[in-house]
Order: C-alpha cells, then structure tokens, then sequence
C-alpha cells in the first residue's frame, strides 16, 4: 500500500529546529512503514522542493494543495504526532474516498515477508 504519514510540521513551532525536529519523525515514521513492506510519502517531503525552489512567497499556495493532492493518491494514512488541522484535513480526504486510518505503526499490517 501506499501510506501517507500525517502529522505536525510547521504547526505550533517556533524556530526552523522545531520544524525539522517535526520532519524527523514525519520520516522515521516513515521508515517503520517502510519496512513493514509499504511505500510511505509525506506531503511536506514532496512540497518543501518545490517551495525551495520558487521561493517561500509561494508556501501557502504550495504546501497544502500538493500535501492534499497526495492523499488523494494514498491508499492509507497513518496520523502521528500532535494537533496539526493540515494533517487532520490529509486525514479526512483518504477516509472519505474509503482509505484506511492508522492511528499507530502497530497497526499497519506487516506485508515485508521479514521474520
């Protein structure tokens, strides 16, 4: 399956370390749905290129319109993390169309094949 990892990035921070440290567990996430054998993407992993390299005037134009525009792709969304209404609306757009919604990595079926 491809799972989106929804959670907290620019939400309630302060300083770019506050984001990154947000990103981190965005990815590591992602890593442990990795390895249960899925594909996992985040929507600020495939927004922040394409804001860097337009410049950050075009964030709020960018960042949730592509995040979103993922979700629609995924076939399931694993929701990490603390209060974020971006991640919350990433949630809502996979259950609407019948995706799956974890609210943990456990719960993610293991497809790897690993022992």
């Amino acid at each position: 399956m491809w799972i989106m990892i929804a959670g907290p990035y620019g939400t309630g921070t302060n300083t770019d370390a506050d984001r990154e440290a947000n990103l981190l567990a965005l990815n590591r996430a992602a890593y442990q749905v990795f390895r249960k054998g899925h594909v996992p993407v985040i929507g600020v992993n495939m927004a922040l290129p394409v804001i860097q390299a337009a410049g950050p005037q075009v964030y709020d134009s960018v960042m949730m319109p592509l995040s979103l525009a993922l979700a629609d792709r995924c076939d399931a969304i694993l929701r990490i993390g603390g209060l974020s209404r971006g991640a919350d609306d990433e949630v809502e757009r996979v259950r609407a169309r019948g995706g799956r919604v974890y609210l943990g990595v456990e719960e993610i079926p293991d497809v790897s094949g690993a022992d």
